[in-house]
């Protein structure tokens, strides 16, 4: 056994994050661990990668019981871990970040740059990356970020490779290649730990899943004997077929709020031509890369039109940059909400405030505008200790509850979500959901954007298909198969 986890147990003062997990991992397998938020996996996932020790248990590795004080010790032990959360400096080239720490030297003890790059041209390609190794990391894509983190994690010599939500930001192409990378370390009998709140994927990759619930270990199941209504029940206590919430028919639309008509946006082929009803939620699919980020933020901020018009409520788009769009009434949550949503150092009412105010000092808030900050935490279902509680403390998916919570209290008038339910687990996703959808039924058009496509189909009311930044199909949600939306993002023309 590669490695073995004995009863362990982990508190965080009083809170009890691990109440006698057990699991084992047998060389060649791919091992699944499921949870919502909040059930344990990352603080399992840091115990055997040395990030923290366990308050009781076993760990055993290789047969041998270990004790780690330092993520350096399970390194050496031949444990490697790609964590969801990027740890890479954006300021950096590729293979600086790469060979961080452990770059090779020539004769002279100065650092060999030209091997390092001819080095992380050999890593990039195991990984299926075709990327330039001296670019700056922080001008990649988000999928090309991951892509790069992953590579950084397998090119490590281990023995046992632990993946924590590895395709949250991948595309379908992107995920195909880490598969096939993850295939052959299962081939060259390595152990994976595989976490993802994605289950097809699951079924795709894993040969067997360990749930934990509330911090205690919920059940064990080979794939092959399983499915996702008796994963997603031990889990989180429903049934799948509650996930989404109920669609709009064509009738209930309500009359066109955005449209977008012969859209050229910079960069990209164009045209793109379609509109969301007052009552509606919008989805954009496609491959990776091929154009709907910049059509939601040339919405957001209304100045990388080459042509074509945009118009809200009837009226063409007059602003530029996102100050302007906020002003329009138009809301953003973006696919990297750390890096571009989030104030990870303050507290979850500064986060929310920054909705309401220039500033982000609470102090300055009116008592009404505390209480509804104090009412959106409560509707939205936020959980956390207090309003006051770092933002950065919170799972994913109350992150993007409390990310959410700002345009509400704003008043949000149209809202764009990139990536909703990105890195969020099962149960959260019903909740935002189910929010989007009471958001569109009063009044406020949702526009999303997923690299899932179940979502998308069980979420949007319709789906425009994009190509070469330019629309190309259009399907209602209801009736819509990943396989026409698919034969459409590769073959389909401009419509």
């Amino acid at each position: 056994m590669l490695l073995e986890v004995q009863d362990i147990t982990k508190a965080f003062g009083p809170v009890q994050a691990l109440r006698g997990v057990s699991l084992k991992l047998k060389p060649g397998s791919i091992h699944a661990v499921l949870g919502e938020n909040g059930a344990g996996k990352s603080t399992l996932m840091k115990i055997i990668s040395g990030v923290y020790p366990p308050s009781s248990g076993t760990l055993i590795i290789g047969g041998e019981e270990v004790n780690w004080s330092a993520a350096e010790q399970a390194r050496a032990a031949g444990v490697s871990t790609i964590f969801q959360e990027f740890i890479l400096l954006p300021n950096l080239s590729v293979a600086e970040n790469l060979f961080l720490g452990r770059e090779p030297r020539n004769a002279l003890g100065m650092i060999d740059r030209q091997a390092m790059a001819k080095e992380s041209q050999t890593i990039l390609r195991d990984v299926g990356l075709d990327l330039d190794p001296n670019v700056l990391t922080g001008s990649l894509r988000v999928a090309e970020q991951q892509m790069v983190e992953i590579a950084k994690g397998v090119m490590r010599d281990a023995k046992i490779f632990v993946f924590d939500e590895p395709t949250a930001a991948l595309g379908d192409r992107e995920a195909g290649k880490l598969f096939d990378l993850i295939r052959r370390l299962q081939s060259e009998g390595k152990g994976i730990l595989y976490i993802s709140h994605r289950l097809p994927e699951l079924f795709d990759i894993c040969d067997e899943v360990t749930v934990l619930k509330d911090g205690q270990y919920a059940g064990h199941f080979q794939m092959s004997e399983t499915n996702s209504e008796e994963l997603v029940t031990t889990m989180v206590g429903r049934s799948l077929d509650q996930l989404y919430p109920h669609r709009k028919g064509p009738e209930e639309a309500g009359p066109p709020l955005v449209e977008l008509r012969d859209v050229v946006v910079e960069g990209l082929k164009g045209p793109v031509n379609f509109t969301i009803g007052r009552n509606e939620i919008v989805g954009l699919a496609g491959l990776e890369g091929q154009g709907q980020i910049e059509i939601t933020r040339a919405i957001f901020e209304g100045h990388t039109l080459v042509s074509g018009e945009i118009k809200f409520d009837g009226k063409d788009f007059s602003h530029t940059g996102p100050s302007g769009g906020i002003r329009a009434g138009i809301g953003l949550i973006p696919e990297d909400r750390k890096a571009e949503g989030l104030f990870l150092s303050l507290s979850v009412a500064r986060n929310i405030s920054a909705g309401l105010l220039p500033g982000l000092g609470l102090a300055r808030l009116a008592p009404t505008q505390r209480r509804e900050i104090a009412e959106q935490v409560k509707r939205l279902r936020v959980r956390l200790r207090n309003v006051n509680q770092s933002i950065g403390e919170l799972s994913g998916g109350n992150q993007q509850k409390a990310l959410l919570a700002r345009w509400l209290v704003r008043g949000v008038k149209h809202l764009i979500c990139e990536e909703p339910t990105r890195g969020v687990d099962i149960g959260a996703k019903s909740e935002i959901y189910a929010l989007l959808r009471e958001l569109a039924d009063s009044g406020v058009p949702v526009l999303v954007t997923s690299r899932e496509l179940p979502e998308l189909i069980g979420l949007c009311d319709r789906i425009i298909v994009v190509r070469n930044g330019a629309t190309v199909a259009e399907f209602r949600g209801e009736g819509a198969t990943e396989e026409m939306i698919m034969a459409a993002a590769v073959e389909g023309e401009p419509a």
